[in-house]
């Protein structure tokens, strides 16, 4: 998230947000925050709701996502949320949201469906 100057907004049990501001290095040919972005950042905040109800020591995985782009992501700034629809021991379903920000204004430009797994017993990298 820190090559996309993203951070952590909030942070609950099974919910998480996070945000990111227009940077022209993430952007498509007609200025918009690239599509691959968008779900870059709605991987991650619904990975890391997943992760808010499970064991510390446990990782996880997205193993599917499936993902709508309803408008343009065409803002000032982006807010990514993930909730956790169903947590399990193993899999979560969880789901996401991604909001443009312009002049005050906020406007739904993709949707997230987001399968994950918990990982136990591997290493894994830390921030």
């Amino acid at each position: 998230m820190a090559t996309l100057g993203a951070r952590l907004a909030a942070i609950a049990p099974g919910a998480v947000d996070i945000e990111l501001d227009w940077a022209a290095g993430l952007t498509q040919q007609h200025g918009f925050l690239h599509a691959g972005f968008v779900s870059t950042a709605l991987d991650s905040a619904c990975g890391y709701a997943a992760l808010t109800l499970m064991p510390e020591d446990v990782a996880v995985l997205t193993i599917e996502f499936k993902i709508n782009l309803l408008a343009p992501a065409s803002g000032e700034c982006f807010r990514m949320e993930g909730r956790v629809l169903k947590s399990g021991r193993t899999i979560t379903v969880s789901e996401g949201r991604a909001f443009a920000l312009q002049a005050g204004h906020e406007k739904l430009i993709a949707t997230m469906g987001c399968t994950l797994m918990a990982v136990a017993g591997r290493e894994q990298l830390r921030d």
